[in-house]
């Protein structure tokens, strides 16, 4: 799903999902698109707080969405740039099934419950 590799598990299935499900995401995504910016000049761009748009980006990441690296300026000053990871979305029923199988439970156990299909 994310990287052009396929779907491996079903809580990385669920994390990508819930990167998509809040519109600051999306517009920060569509904000990255094709070019990398750094926080500051995003947050003024997108018109969100720094601290949000932290979060926001943190999730991004964490979901294989985003990558981040951090420069130097020519004043000294260390600044992280974002920009979009290369990622093709496409998800199948049979996707889902397979994904199914290998959620954990909150206590971080495998859940073993049988998904029909």
């Amino acid at each position: 799903m994310c990287g052009g590799g396929g779907v491996r598990t079903g809580d990385e299935l669920l994390r990508v999902l819930a990167a998509f499900d809040n519109p600051h995401r999306l517009r920060i995504l569509a904000a990255l698109t094709g070019e990398r910016d750094y926080v500051s000049n995003l947050a003024r761009e997108l018109g969100i707080s720094r601290p949000l748009l932290q979060v926001h980006l943190r999730k991004l990441e964490a979901a294989g969405l985003v990558t981040s690296h951090v420069e130097v300026s020519p004043e000294g000053k260390a600044m992280k740039f974002y920009e979009v990871a290369p990622f093709r979305l496409e998800l199948t029923p049979e996707d889902v099934r397979r994904a199914a199988r290998t959620l954990t439970v909150p206590e971080g156990r495998p859940d073993n419950r049988k998904v029909d299909g």
